[in-house]
């Protein structure tokens, strides 16, 4: 179990020095707006409210099915922002739960078995840029309540670290999902779905 956790640390720390890397060296500025292709009214609504959201500091929803170019609607939010940090995505459901906590937060050297150095979270990664938060509707429910704490309080505690850590990260969540119909059915927190959903944007 020992070696286990050890290497799962090792990938761990791997993938997030990779994130680190892509995020630090990426060249954001292909990323606006003029990359959304269309000239339906549509698009043209779509690139509207790119440019209306972008200089605010709330939090975006945007919903659509996959393939729609989510991703792509949070680079032109970011872009548009003039935010200097990076703009680093993670995808919620593509992460172990037992392990979002620290993809998301970091950890202490000792924090669990195998941790044999600290490591910064994407939230530190992404400060003063943007976090984008995609299919956030596979988020566990034990994660959506630290999530909703960062959000109100503007602070992240490392694993295994008693010390709060100031962020200035602005939040754009992507879903395939209805996210009223998950809060109806239980299944995503009623509170973090209006943190998120100050903006929204639909594709």
């Amino acid at each position: 179990l020992e070696q286990m956790l050890k290497a799962v640390s090792r990938c761990m720390d791997r993938r997030l020095n990779e994130r680190m890397q892509y995020a630090m060296k990426r060249d954001y500025q292909r990323h606006n707006t003029s990359e959304i292709i269309g000239g339906s009214e549509k698009t043209r609504q779509l690139k509207q409210l790119i440019t209306q959201f972008a200089p605010s500091r709330a939090s975006v929803l945007v919903e659509g099915e996959s393939g729609t170019g989510k991703e792509l609607v949070a680079r032109g939010i970011h872009q548009a922002s003039g935010r200097t940090g990076p703009f680093v995505p993670i995808n919620c459901g593509a992460i172990a739960p037992e392990l979002l906590e620290s993809e998301l937060f970091g950890h202490t050297s000792g924090a669990f078995t195998g941790a044999k150095k600290s490591r910064e979270g994407l939230f530190r990664v992404a400060n003063g840029g943007t976090l984008f938060l995609d299919e956030i509707g596979e988020m566990p429910l034990s994660m959506q309540a630290s999530l909703l704490r960062v959000l109100e309080q503007r602070t992240i505690r490392p694993v295994g670290s008693e010390r709060e850590i100031s962020i200035d990260v602005r939040i754009v969540a992507a879903t395939n999902r209805n996210l009223q119909e998950e809060v109806n059915q239980g299944n995503f927190r009623s509170d973090l779905y209006y943190r998120l959903n100050v903006l929204k944007i639909e594709v």
